[in-house]
């Protein structure tokens, strides 16, 4: 395990030998996604002097770890398939004793599957909790919204990237004085470096002049890809020069497990459609790609089609890359979603009023400047954590745990 940075010691303990605040964030896997960006990007900007940062999972995967590798910042891998497993609460304990060995003083976890599996077992050991929820839960069924709001119970924090979702989540019970609102941050110093005009085109075999409209994000049901497509086929007829391209990759995961994997059922119902609209020479497929900085600000427009999001960050990407936005009423946004013919009406309205579409574009960058910026969101978090433990919430360490395995 490689070791931990640390820093000078922490300020914010009566006792001035108390070393730096000990973080473990813990999420489901580490697949390429909006709340695993988020939350590798947050744990690497954390300063080294306030925190020392353990990443702990549910499965040792996704396309992420790397950054986290090169850092070398130990991941705790609890080996957890699926929730149907009886060797879950061997794994559940597992993660309570390293948080009692390694005397971690906060657990973070994200969004149910990480919520539910490490709430209790943080609980245990006798660490402060934040539980993060990251979207309305449209994938939950009811008896997963209660397992999730009764593990959230015992946490002491719960973190949301939007005020959409803490509105949702106090009509769905939860004492809203415990909930934090902290929008997403963006490091919008990435997209200040030069991109080279066209290379996206050359790479793709589209026509240079062509109008780019893109979406950004995992391929799955929720991101509205089939009004997006209903949408192209409506521009397309009034621009025909448009293509349209579909930036992201295609992962599932099922009720009970968590270990995201590939699945190409849904991308072929796509590429269906493509054909039954007549799109196939029109429309790309792109896959995953790590260089959104790079390909953001090639295209004219931006979409994001969504059933539900709370604060997408390909959003506030595209907003900080300076390119025009359109995105469905989900929330927060802007379009009614399930409309693609609004959709495909505000995708026309930029590509036929450019100078409308640059001045757009120009105000999202700077209200994704002023108000999302990374470190903004890195500050926020931090004093978070920090006031966590200034609170006297009663919290002890349990006695050290019997070795279940």
């Amino acid at each position: 395990m490689a070791a931990v940075i640390r820093g000078r010691h922490c300020m914010i303990s009566p006792r001035p030998d108390k070393p730096v605040v000990k973080l473990m964030k813990l999420v489901a896997v580490f697949a390429f996604g909006g709340t695993e960006r988020q939350f590798v990007n947050l744990g690497l900007a954390l300063d080294p002097s306030r925190f020392s940062l353990y990443f702990g999972c549910l499965r040792r995967i996704g396309q992420l770890l790397e950054e986290i590798d090169a850092r070398g910042v130990p991941i705790l891998d609890y080996n957890v398939w699926t929730f149907k497993h009886p060797r879950v609460l061997a794994a559940q304990l597992r993660l309570a004793r390293d948080i009692q060995r390694l005397g971690i003083d906060i657990v973070h976890t994200y969004n149910f599957y990480a919520n539910v599996f490490g709430i209790l077992p943080a609980k245990l050991a006798g660490a402060r909790v934040v539980a993060s929820i990251r979207d309305m839960g449209p994938y939950l069924s009811p008896r997963r919204r209660w397992i999730q709001r009764y593990a959230c119970g015992f946490a002491d924090r719960i973190l949301v990237n939007a005020n959409a979702i803490k509105d949702w989540l106090v009509a769905d019970g939860y004492d809203g004085g415990r909930i934090t609102v902290i929008p997403n941050g963006v490091d919008v110093v990435r997209f200040d470096q030069p991109v080279q005009t066209g290379s996206l085109h050359r790479e793709l075999g589209l026509p240079a002049d062509a109008p780019l409209i893109g979406v950004v994000g995992r391929v799955m049901p929720l991101k509205g890809l089939e009004d997006f497509l209903s949408a192209a086929a409506i521009v397309a007829s009034r621009c025909p020069a448009a293509r349209f391209v579909i930036i992201g990759d295609r992962f599932t995961a099922t009720a009970q497990c968590p270990a995201v994997r590939r699945d190409d059922t849904y991308q072929q119902e796509l590429m269906r459609i493509v054909a039954h609209l007549g799109l196939q020479e029109r429309v790309v497929f792109t896959g995953f790609r790590s260089d959104v900085e790079r390909i953001l600000p090639e295209l004219s427009v931006s979409v994001l089609a969504s059933l539900s999001e709370g604060l997408s960050n390909t959003l506030l990407e595209s907003m900080a890359a300076g390119v025009p936005v359109v995105a469905t009423r989900v929330g927060g946004l802007l379009v009614r979603s399930g409309d693609p013919c609004s959709l495909a009406d505000a995708i026309c309205r930029f590509l036929e009023t450019p100078a409308f579409a640059a001045r757009l574009a120009q105000a999202g960058r700077l209200s994704v400047t002023e108000q999302f910026s990374m470190s903004r969101m890195v500050e926020a978090t931090s004093l978070s954590y920090e006031s966590l433990l200034r609170r006297d919430i009663g919290t002890r360490r349990m006695p050290a745990l019997v070795n279940p395995i």
